[in-house]
């Protein structure tokens, strides 16, 4: 989940928005890889030369065309570029770049390629094909008329960009001059906007109304504050510190005039415009399969976020199995807990209890804290290479928190100079749980979303868009696996973390469940939040977070358990056929240590892995028979 102007690997990044952010996490200049043999072949070389000059021209093309991003890279933009946002005309020239990129890829021989170039071009050829499926037509006639909503887009992410840089891209003068030219430019954006939502609205693509009235309030808060104590008028306060007084001044002045003069105008003519015009023409249903060719963009994003062609069907019914097997499981814990009730009745328990609840926001804070500590100490037993770059924990400032998850993680920079963030989440503390406190720590801190991340960061011998891209089945399906490591940690011990661990798996199962049946099932809102307080301790709250953000990020919910289970799959595999020569540290470095792979990808890499070490193992038991 990727937060503010970085990556957050909670909800951040949703579906409807997915053709457009999908781009810039994929191309990126390419650094050439380091070959596995020793002395290549010429023709190898020249031809791994020729894919790192494609990677760098798809780099440059795509981020010519990606003005948002630019801009969160503290990169000039040109306005005539940046007011593109949300055009067709953008997505035009967008689906050209692709286009361009796969005739050059055709032009590369795989078999040419030395092992590291042939896993990079059998990435990026994949994400080609879901990105040019995605910006075809069909798909963008639902997804550009709904180019944002509460969960992410420029709605939520603009006051992000300017309230929590962290100096990420804001170093320079110019860095700070050209967010000012973002902040001027926001009721064209607006409009833009507008204009697709409008559409829509005569195509009969809209959001639920549910959607629209969440945009609503998180405008609400937004314009809360006055415009000069505003989350807009943090960008001068990241000036380079030999900046003149004057110039200080100058830039304070412009931005308070950006701000009463632009941007609170054009949030509150959004605002209006939601509430007057487009929530009378949003829908009372849900799901993606209530709209023309909705069932099939379905499928398209199930692919997009788990990389793999699944049937939604059979996607649900895996869901089912793994609710009654996770049940099995808490039935244990709930005896242990001194608990003997039905497990509908315990999960009440869990939800009104004093002792499953802090007596305090800090309470909170400081149960992250602790977890930190023991998995600083744990880590190094279970990888070979640890993150160079730091995590900090904090909680989610108040105009987001409610309506965040319970936490997320936004990255570092790989040269240290800012650490990883993980969020948490004090909104309405006296209902959120004690039992949860472990299980969220190694999900979206240590050694989940930091470890994978801030490695593939650090790891220069990447191209760009495995050290800084992903795909969500990788990134969630290994933050997720990480949770299990507490199993072998000894963290859950505990019976109260050991049922925060099954109630979490228990969310990314019913996600299958939840996620298919409101966009393939008919389901209402109001059964979703049903089924997951019948089947989890999960909080009323959260639960309506949680369908609320599966409405918005069709298929994105999926990937979590899909990537896990694969993980999982291919560690039991592994475990099986290397037996005492197993080593989970080098498991481990194998799957973290190419950036993030689409899922058939990353099998192929960890077959051809265990077969060498089959191999090796093999070679050295014949020298040991033919020793005298």
């Amino acid at each position: 989940m990727v937060s503010g102007a970085g990556v957050v690997v909670t909800a951040r990044r949703t579906a409807l928005d997915f053709a457009l952010l999908f781009l810039a996490l994929h191309a990126c200049p390419g650094t050439v890889q380091a070959a596995d043999a020793a002395s290549p072949s010429l023709q190898t070389a020249a031809m791994d030369d020729r894919l790192d000059r494609v990677f760098a021209d798809d780099s440059r093309a795509e981020q010519a065309l990606d003005p948002l991003g630019a801009m969160t890279r503290g990169e000039p933009v040109p306005r005539d570029l940046l007011v593109q946002t949300f055009t067709p005309a953008l997505v035009a020239r967008q689906r050209a770049v692709i286009e361009h990129a796969l005739a050059d890829l055709a032009t590369i021989d795989r078999n040419a390629l030395d092992a590291a170039h042939r896993l990079s071009f059998d990435v990026f050829r994949q994400t080609l094909d879901v990105q040019r499926a995605l910006l075809q037509p069909g798909p963008q006639a639902l997804i550009g008329v709904q180019p944002f909503n509460h969960f992410m887009g420029l709605l939520v992410e603009l006051p992000e960009m300017a309230a929590s840089d962290d100096g990420r891209s804001l170093q320079t003068l110019a860095d700070i001059e050209a967010r000012l030219t973002l902040e001027r430019s926001v009721p064209a954006l607006f409009a833009n906007a507008q204009a697709r939502f409008r559409e829509g609205m005569a195509s009969g693509v809209v959001e639920p109304r549910q959607t629209v009235l969440a945009m609503i309030a998180e405008i609400d808060a937004i314009v809360a504050r006055p415009p000069a104590q505003s989350l807009f008028m943090d960008p001068p306060n990241h000036v380079p510190r030999q900046t003149a007084p004057a110039t200080r001044r100058r830039l304070k002045r412009a931005y308070l005039a950006a701000t009463t003069g632009a941007v609170y105008p054009a949030y509150h003519q959004l605002r209006a415009f939601l509430h007057d015009t487009y929530l009378p023409a949003a829908r009372e249903t849900v799901g993606l399969s209530a709209l023309p060719g909705g069932a099939a963009l379905y499928r398209l994003l199930v692919r997009g976020q788990t990389t793999l062609d699944l049937d939604p069907d059979a996607v649900h019914q895996t869901g089912l199995a793994e609710v009654a097997r996770i049940q099995r499981a808490m039935k244990q814990v709930e005896s242990e807990l001194g608990y003997t009730m039905p497990l509908g009745d315990f999960f009440e328990t869990i939800r009104t209890a004093p002792r499953f609840h802090p007596t305090s926001a800090a309470q909170l804070g400081d149960g992250f804290r602790a977890v930190a500590s023991e998995v600083a100490v744990l880590a190094p037993r279970y990888f070979l290479r640890l993150p160079r770059t730091g995590l900090t924990i904090r909680a989610y400032p108040a105009y987001r928190a409610r309506f965040e998850a319970g936490g997320s993680y936004s990255e570092g920079l790989p040269d240290g100079s800012r650490p990883g963030t993980f969020w948490y989440n004090t909104y309405d503390w006296p209902h959120r749980f004690l039992t949860g406190i472990t299980t969220l720590y190694l999900h979206e801190g240590a050694p989940g979303h930091h470890f994978q991340i801030s490695l593939a960061q650090e790891n220069a011998s990447l191209p760009d868009f495995q050290r800084f891209g992903g795909n969500a089945a990788y990134v969630e399906g290994w933050a997720l696996y990480a949770e299990t490591l507490g199993y072998d940690m000894g963290l859950y011990r505990d019976p109260m973390q050991r049922w925060g661990t099954l109630d979490d798996e228990m969310l990314r199962a019913m996600r299958l469940v939840v996620d298919t049946g409101l966009h393939t099932r008919g389901w209402t809102r109001d059964q979703a939040i049903a089924y997951m307080l019948a089947n989890s301790g999960i909080g009323r709250i959260d639960a309506a977070a949680e369908v609320d953000r599966y409405i918005a990020d069709p298929g994105q919910a999926l990937a979590y358990k899909v990537g896990a289970m694969t993980i999982q799959r291919l560690r039991d595999e592994a475990r099986a056929r290397l037996g005492d020569r197993f080593d989970i540290r080098a498991f481990h470095d194998q799957v973290l240590g190419s950036g993030a792979l689409p899922l058939a990808v990353l099998e192929a890499k960890l077959h051809a892995w265990m077969a060498d070490q089959e191999a090796s193992a093999s070679a050295i038991n014949a020298r040991v028979l033919a020793r005298p």
